[in-house]
């Protein structure tokens, strides 16, 4: 996925998103377990999604306290 598409995204959306990479990369790993894993560098793609949506959570975070701030 994309980073500019991420950031179109909203903060439910991302936090959605989130726990969808991460149910799927537990589901790899056990199939990678079992062997039946054919294209390993899916996990790997997959946590790497996972990283952009977590850091974009935090962005999104850090950029609503400073609104509150200002205010």
């Amino acid at each position: 996925m994309k980073l500019r598409e991420l950031k179109e995204l909203a903060a439910e959306e991302l936090k959605h998103k989130e726990i969808e990479l991460r149910d799927e990369i537990f589901r790899l790993r056990m199939k990678r377990a079992a062997s039946a894993l054919d294209n390993k560098m899916l996990i790997r793609n997959r946590r790497k999604d996972l990283a952009r949506v977590v850091t974009l959570l935090g962005q999104k975070a850090k950029e609503r306290g400073r609104e509150g701030q200002l205010k």
